[in-house]
């Protein structure tokens, strides 16, 4: 009898930025507790990511009370963020879609300056009830994400990443493996699955949380930057293109909207129910 098992939880407070592992998250619809509802923003009022700046990867945001957080990275001191007082509203692009948020305090946009080396300023993400609907291809009337890239939650299992290492190793580049789950920047990792078993995974239990899954999860060369050195390189993407292309995507896990919430604790089951 299969058994899966909730591996892993992982929140990231600020797109693109490391996050942290909790044993236990509540959900909202928009997604995980606390999970990407800031973003920084270049002075065109486009959102940065790991796409323009991976060195990104090497900052670190640990949630506080009250949906602040403190970020830190290498040569930098410590900041702590408090979530603004609601004021204007800030529009920025992201995917080439227009988000209202609200700009955090002057000391964060001095602070992602400095680190990044360009002018840079964070925002928050106030209401994730009304500001972002899921892509309507995918979505029922209603839902919305936070500022991921796309849906509320990406759930993963360490059988697919083993399949896609062990692809990795008889590659062009197998000195570029194994790769570690990070590259990949999951909300939750599963364990007990076979390889690939989530690509048809379309109805999710996770403890008292009931997820529907909407589509594979597409990769981008976010997955090339080592996340503990900001080096890129090619894998997985070389790998993914050869053996993971399904339709236009390289895909590596699955995009879930929720449909019940709950909260997520690690070593929950993880029952399949369509």
């Amino acid at each position: 009898m299969v058994n899966l098992r909730v591996q892993a939880l992982h929140v990231h407070p600020v797109k693109s930025v490391a996050g942290t592992a909790p044993d236990e998250v509540a959900v909202e619809p928009w997604g995980l507790s606390g999970d990407r509802r800031w973003a920084v923003v270049d002075g065109e009022g486009t959102v940065i990511t790991q796409r323009q700046q991976p060195r990104l990867a090497l900052a670190r945001a640990r949630p506080l009370g009250g949906g602040g957080f403190e970020v830190s990275a290498p040569g930098m001191a410590d900041l702590t963020v408090e979530v603004p007082q609601r004021g204007p509203l800030e529009p920025v692009m992201l995917f080439g879609k227009k988000i209202e948020t609200v700009a955090a305090a002057r000391a964060a946009a001095d602070w992602f300056t400095a680190y990044l080396g360009v002018p840079a300023h964070l925002v928050h993400l106030d209401d994730p009830a009304v500001r972002r609907p899921v892509d309507p291809a995918y979505a029922l009337p209603g839902e919305t994400v936070s500022l991921a890239d796309g849906y509320p939650l990406l759930i993963t299992t360490l059988a697919s990443l083993d399949a896609l290492n062990a692809l990795i190793a008889r590659g062009s580049h197998p000195g570029e493996g194994p790769l570690p789950m990070n590259r990949f920047r999951p909300n939750v990792v599963v364990s007990g699955a076979e390889a690939w078993a989530e690509d048809g995974w379309e109805r999710v239990a996770i403890g008292d949380a009931v997820f529907r899954g909407a589509r594979e999860c597409g990769r981008c060369v976010v997955t090339t930057t080592d996340q503990t050195t900001a080096i890129r390189g090619k894998e997985p993407l070389q790998t993914l293109a050869r053996h993971r292309r399904i339709g236009k995507s390289l895909a590596f896990g699955r995009l879930l909207v929720p449909v019940r919430l709950g909260t997520l604790r690690v070593g929950d089951e993880v029952r399949v129910l369509a």
